[in-house]
C-alpha cells in the first residue's frame, strides 16, 4: 500500500512539474498578472468603482486564488523536497506578494491591501526571463554602484562648500547655505533650467561658466557613463553565466528521472509486445 501511495505521489509531482514546464501555464500567468493590473488601474476611478465595485472584488479574489494555485503547483513539483521551492529567490518574491496579498481589503489595513495588488504587477518582471536577467544584472551591479556613488558624493561636496564661497552673497537664493548648494547641484546635473542659475552667476562673476560646465561635465557626463559601463559590464557576466547554466550536464535527479521515465516505456512496450503474442497464440 504505502509503495501504491509513494508511486502515486511520484507521478503526481511529475506531472506537476510537466504543468509548470509547459509554456502556456506560464502564459496563463502573464495574462492574469495583466489582468490584475487592469483591475487595479480600474480602481483609480470613482466612476468605476460606484458601478462595478462588486464585480473587480470577485476577479481581485479568483486572480489571488490563481496565484496560489500556481504557488502550490510549483511547490508540489519538487516532489519530496518542497523546500526547494524557495531556494529560488524570485518564488520567494511571488510568494511573499501572495502572502501580502490575503491581508483584508477593510479596516485600517485597507490602504496596504490597495498597495499590495498593485505589487502584484511586479510579478511580470519574474514571469520573462528577459527582465529577471535584467533585475539580476542590476542587483548584481550595486556593490560598484555603491563606489561610484561614493566617487559622486566627493564631487558633489566640493563643488558644494566651492559654490557656497564663490556665489553665496551673488546668489542668495541657490547658495545661501551647504544643503541648498547641493540642492541646487543636483538641478544642475539633470540639467532642470541650470543655466539660470549659471547666467546669475555670470553677472557679478564672468568667469563662472568655468565652475558649472566642469561641473556638468564630471558629474553628469562622465558619471553617468560609468554607471552605464558598470551596468552593461555585469549584463555581459550575466549572459555568460546563463549560458554556461544551460550548457552544464544534466544533474544526478534529471539522469535518474530520464531513467525512469525510459524504464517504464520499456516496460509498456514489453506489456504490449506480450498482448499481441497473446493474441497471436489465441489466433492460431
Amino acid at each position: 500500500m504505502s509503495e501504491i501511495s509513494v508511486e502515486q505521489k511520484r507521478s503526481f509531482s511529475e506531472q506537476c512539474r510537466r504543468l509548470v514546464e509547459a509554456p502556456l501555464f506560464n502564459q496563463v500567468i502573464i495574462a492574469l498578472i495583466l489582468v490584475n493590473a487592469v483591475v487595479v488601474g480600474l480602481e483609480t476611478s470613482t466612476w468605476v468603482l460606484e458601478r462595478f465595485s462588486s464585480a473587480l472584488h470577485g476577479i481581485n479574489q479568483l486572480i489571488l486564488l490563481a496565484f496560489m494555485v500556481e504557488a502550490a503547483i510549483k511547490i508540489f513539483a519538487h516532489g519530496n523536497r518542497p523546500w526547494r521551492y524557495f531556494a529560488n529567490g524570485w518564488n520567494v518574491f511571488d510568494f511573499s506578494i501572495i502572502v501580502l496579498s490575503l491581508i483584508p481589503a477593510a479596516g485600517p489595513m485597507a490602504t496596504l491591501a490597495r498597495l499590495v495588488r498593485v505589487l502584484r504587477v511586479l510579478r511580470l518582471v519574474s514571469a520573462f526571463p528577459e527582465l529577471r536577467l535584467l533585475v539580476d544584472t542590476l542587483l548584481r551591479s550595486l556593490p560598484s554602484m555603491f563606489h561610484i556613488s561614493l566617487l559622486m558624493g566627493i564631487i558633489f561636496y566640493i563643488y558644494g562648500v566651492a559654490g557656497y564661497f564663490l556665489f553665496h552673497e551673488i546668489d542668495p537664493t541657490h547658495w545661501r547655505n551647504l544643503p541648498i548648494a547641493l540642492l541646487s547641484l543636483f538641478r544642475i546635473v539633470t540639467f532642470e533650467d541650470w543655466t539660470d542659475i549659471m547666467y546669475t552667476a555670470m553677472e557679478s562673476m564672468p568667469y563662472a561658466w568655468i565652475y558649472f560646465l566642469s561641473f556638468v561635465v564630471m558629474g553628469a557626463f562622465v558619471m553617468i557613463n560609468l554607471f552605464i559601463g558598470v551596468v552593461l559590464n555585469n549584463l555581459e557576466e550575466a549572459k555568460l553565466r546563463r549560458l554556461d547554466e544551460l550548457a552544464m550536464p544534466p544533474s544526478q535527479t534529471e539522469i535518474l528521472r530520464e531513467l525512469r521515465a525510459t524504464q517504464d516505456s520499456l516496460a509498456r512496450l514489453q506489456k504490449r509486445l506480450g498482448d499481441l503474442g497473446d493474441e497471436k497464440g489465441s489466433q492460431s
